[in-house]
């Protein structure tokens, strides 16, 4: 593999289902360690990698979403891996890799946003600061800065330490060309539920109860009467769902294993 991959793994190299693991936006692959490490996911193959980018690795020349698509895409064809997990911006690379056709097992999508008005207001609002060359790299250095004492009220207090220092570490004129070009993504598809439906793969879609992302009453319609979905809503968990749940996490990545390679849809 290319040195800009972070790669985190587990479980047997020989098991007869791998599954691949995709962070979200400014995470690496330690925000799956708990999840990795549930007892329900031993005998599987595990490959969590961090998007090129975030995290400390060097990102690639096309941070677009379809540029990470077919990154990511390789690198599940190259790990024979059979499941997709991805997480925030890392469900919504995982979307397209099936609405694209270049991955057609099932996946498991924890928090995607599914429209451009879903999205996080902050997030908003450090792309519209973005615009401005001088002013964007400042408003993201000084995110940057806030994010740990911001995180630390988010999550679960074990894990609170190291993951909000894990997101600090990322590169504030990185971190501005990828939300850029993801605000593009968004802009070129109005609402991704038809893409998610439309690809035809068993797909889990995950959120917490108090999940910051919006989720409208026509998108939830549409992911119901979508055959091959399954909406699953978590308790006490946001937007971080697989840090605060990650054993209801496992539960579901099993679901999925179990719809590999046998055309199952979620039941």
């Amino acid at each position: 593999m290319s040195e800009r991959w972070d790669v985190r793994r587990a479980g047997p190299e020989q098991a007869p289902h791998r599954v691949m693991m995709i962070p979200g936006g400014l995470c690496s692959t330690e925000f799956y360690a708990d999840v990795m490490a549930e007892p329900a996911l031993e005998g599987l193959g595990l490959v969590a990698v961090t998007m090129p980018g975030f995290g400390g690795t060097t990102a690639p020349e096309d941070v677009s979403v379809e540029s990470y698509t077919r990154l990511l895409a390789r690198f599940a064809a190259d790990a024979g891996c059979d499941v997709v997990v991805g997480h925030s911006l890392g469900a919504n690379v995982a979307v397209e890799m099936a609405a694209t056709g270049l991955f057609q097992g099932p996946l498991v999508l924890l928090s995607p946003t599914f429209s451009r008005p879903d999205e996080a207001k902050f997030l908003a609002v450090m792309n519209t600061l973005g615009r401005v060359p001088v002013l964007g790299i400042g408003a993201w250095t000084a995110m940057l800065k806030l994010l740990p004492k911001a995180m630390k009220r988010e999550l679960p207090a074990h894990r609170a330490e190291v993951l909000a220092a894990d997101m600090a570490a990322n590169d504030p004129a990185v971190c501005r060309r990828i939300v850029r070009r993801y605000y593009q993504y968004l802009d070129r598809h109005p609402s991704l539920v038809p893409r998610l439906c439309e690809a035809a793969v068993p797909a889990w879609v995950v959120r917490g109860d108090h999940d910051e992302i919006g989720l409208t009453d026509g998108e939830r319609r549409g992911l119901e009467a979508c055959p091959h979905v399954r909406m699953v809503t978590v308790r006490d968990a946001g937007h971080a769902v697989l840090v605060e749940q990650p054993a209801r996490v496992a539960d579901v990545v099993v679901d999925a294993v179990a719809a590999a390679g046998w055309g199952k849809t979620p039941s």
